[in-house]
C-alpha cells in the first residue's frame, strides 16, 4: 500500500516541475561543453564519487553554469534528499533532506 502511493506523490511532483526539467536542456549542453573543455568534472564522475555517499535512487540533476556546480536529487528511505557539489572538485558542498 505504501509503494503505490509513494510512485503516485512522485509522479505528481515530477509532473509539477515539468516546465523547469524542459529548461535545463540548455544548462545540460553547457555542462557538457564544459566537461569536453576539461572545466568540469563530467556528471558521470560526480554521481560515481556522490551516490554511494548519499544512496537511495538517483532522480535527476540540474547543473548551475554560475556557480559551476550540479544539484543532484536522491530518494532515500521516503525522502527526497538534494545535494549540491562543486563540479570542478566534486566536492559535496551540502546535503538537504537526509
Amino acid at each position: 500500500m505504501i509503494r503505490p502511493l509513494l510512485l503516485a506523490s512522485l509522479a505528481a511532483a515530477l509532473a509539477a516541475g515539468a516546465p523547469a526539467l524542459a529548461q535545463r536542456g540548455d544548462d545540460q549542453d553547457e555542462a557538457y561543453s564544459a566537461a569536453q573543455r576539461g572545466a568540469i568534472r563530467p556528471l558521470g564522475d560526480i554521481l560515481r564519487r556522490v551516490s554511494p555517499q548519499i544512496g537511495g535512487n538517483f532522480l535527476g540533476s540540474e547543473f548551475d553554469p554560475d556557480r559551476r556546480s550540479y544539484r543532484l536529487k536522491y530518494m532515500n528511505e521516503g525522502r527526497v534528499v538534494v545535494v549540491d557539489v562543486d563540479a570542478r572538485s566534486g566536492t559535496i558542498r551540502s546535503v538537504t533532506g537526509k
